[in-house]
């Protein structure tokens, strides 16, 4: 009777590596097509990734004069080279270098706040890093450190990228609103302001889905019967939380919509479907 086959395993590391473990040479035994799903996100990922970053250095048709129209990817636009009248703030910042796009002021902290956001930590934790893959499949990495060292440890900076997601979906509401506006200078209204608040009230219920505003409204306390507003306010959070991954790519793709769209009709490759004036 032959001897069983016996494979080469790393001496120390965790998980599927620690000695406790079988010693398989199999990464896997799955046989379904587990790598389908990783796959679809990174590509998912990496196309709104290419597209945001190509139209925020463009510094080109992000703005419809007529009717007040500004893409989310530019606001707000601080710049003195910004397009006359998208500047709903003021331009404190002079002409910028080729290098920053006109949304510097708030991209940084928008790109903090999802990729720090618990579900796509989750989304490209398995497609890009690999850690692991999928479920019964073994991760590449010998060793595990969490989120204790750089970059990682840089998630725990969650809570505060989402203060500023707040900020900034005040500021997409505040574009909204003035976008209420006619080629005579009166009131108007078209399809572009439908594509506007479609994108601004997704982006709000992504933003108020996030965990930490869930650990804010109801965190921290020891009786709900004391606090019914708080609890009230939880409650409706926790809600749209079951459905935060769903929110997650639902705004990617209205935020890719919408500055498309004003894209264009800003390069007048279309026109606004108006309903009034």
């Amino acid at each position: 009777m032959s001897a069983a086959p016996t494979t080469t395993t790393p001496e120390t590391g965790t998980g599927v590596f620690s000695r406790t473990r079988a010693r398989i040479s199999e990464r896997t035994l799955r046989t379904d097509r587990w790598w389908i799903p990783p796959a679809i996100t990174v590509l998912g990922l990496a196309a709104f990734v290419i597209y945001a970053t190509v139209r925020s250095y463009a510094r080109d048709h992000y703005w419809v004069a007529d009717y007040h129209y500004l893409t989310p990817f530019y606001s707000p636009c601080l710049s003195t080279a910004c397009v006359e009248g998208s500047s709903h703030f003021g331009t404190p910042f002079g002409d910028l270098p080729a290098i920053l796009p006109l949304g510097f002021v708030v991209l940084p902290f928008l790109l903090g706040f999802r990729l720090t956001c618990y579900y796509y930590r989750k989304a490209y934790y398995r497609a890009v890093w690999f850690s692991p893959p999928a479920c019964a499949v073994a991760e590449p990495h010998a060793k595990y450190t969490g989120e204790t060292k750089l970059p990682l440890i840089i998630q725990n900076a969650h809570r505060y990228f989402f203060y500023v997601a707040v900020v900034v979906s005040v500021i997409n509401t505040y574009d909204a609103a003035v976008a209420f506006h006619g080629a005579d200078g009166g009131f108007g209204f078209g399809l572009g302001n439908i594509v506007l608040w479609v994108n601004v009230i997704l982006l709000w219920a992504y933003t108020l889905s996030c965990h930490s505003c869930r650990h804010i409204a109801g965190g921290r306390l020891k009786h709900f019967s004391a606090h019914p507003v708080r609890y009230w306010f939880w409650t409706q959070v926790s809600k749209l939380n079951t459905r935060h991954m769903a929110l997650a790519w639902t705004t990617l793709g209205t935020l890719v919509l919408t500055d498309f769209y004003v894209m264009l009709v800003a390069s007048e490759k279309i026109s606004d479907l108006r309903f009034i004036n």
